[in-house]
């Protein structure tokens, strides 16, 4: 299948599951993972309507981006981030979905500041509270999101998680809910109900995240294919 009629039936289990969740499928973002995919491949997704972009790695974000690979739609960072890159980021995409750190954040902070503008973030939170992983843990959240209204150069859009890996069909459900649950507290106590974004679903679970609540969905695999594991 082409990357035009993959969005199109992703587009349609996105559907569905909202509606069955009551909800409307036009409050779903869909950004295609695009990890190890070439520029050719992220100009056909956005040929296709893909809403963002999503990229895990700075140096070959930096490198579709000097091939125009992003132009037409939103470029969002989604994957770790070392400090001493932060500035090849910052004022580079429109979101960036990966601050697990007070450290990063602070970066963050520091580095819009210098150039003047004002830069969007979702605070991920590591809910399975696996070592391997970064994030915030549920305790130390809501001291993140208060630190985030102390700075004056980054605007917390939302949360953004990556659960365990399933073992089980439907086994990330119970993770979803509860990050929904922090983003719904930390919304309605520190933001006066203003966050947007609640980015969590990946190729395998997105119907389980929107069913949880999720309004971001980010999807590599069913989106552009098969990852090819050999490139740089």
């Amino acid at each position: 299948m082409s990357i035009a009629e993959n969005i199109r039936e992703v587009r349609e289990k996105i559907a569905a599951a909202a509606k069955a969740a009551g909800r409307d499928p036009k409050e779903i973002i869909l950004v295609g993972a695009s990890k190890m995919n070439d520029a050719a491949a992220c100009r056909e997704a956005i040929a296709a309507g893909i809403d963002a972009l999503g990229e895990n790695r700075v140096q070959e974000m930096c490198r579709k981006r000097e091939e125009n690979a992003y132009d037409g739609a939103p470029l969002h960072f989604i994957g770790h981030l070392q400090r001493n890159k932060v500035k090849q980021v910052v004022g580079s995409v429109a979101l960036i979905q990966s601050v697990s750190s007070p450290e990063l954040l602070r970066e963050i902070d520091r580095c819009a500041e210098s150039r003047g503008l004002v830069q969007d973030i979702l605070l991920e939170v590591n809910i399975g509270e696996e070592e391997a992983k970064s994030g915030f843990s549920a305790e130390d959240l809501p001291t993140a999101a208060e630190e985030v209204k102390r700075l004056s150069h980054v605007r917390l859009r939302g949360l953004m998680t990556i659960p365990p890996v399933e073992t089980e069909p439907h086994g990330n459900l119970p993770y979803f809910e509860k990050v929904r649950s922090l983003y719904v507290d930390i919304s309605r106590s520190l933001y006066d109900n203003e966050l947007e974004y609640l980015s969590m679903g990946m190729s395998g679970d997105y119907e389980d995240a929107i069913r949880a609540g999720a309004t971001m969905v980010r999807v590599g695999t069913a989106v552009f294919g098969a990852r090819n594991y050999g490139n740089p």
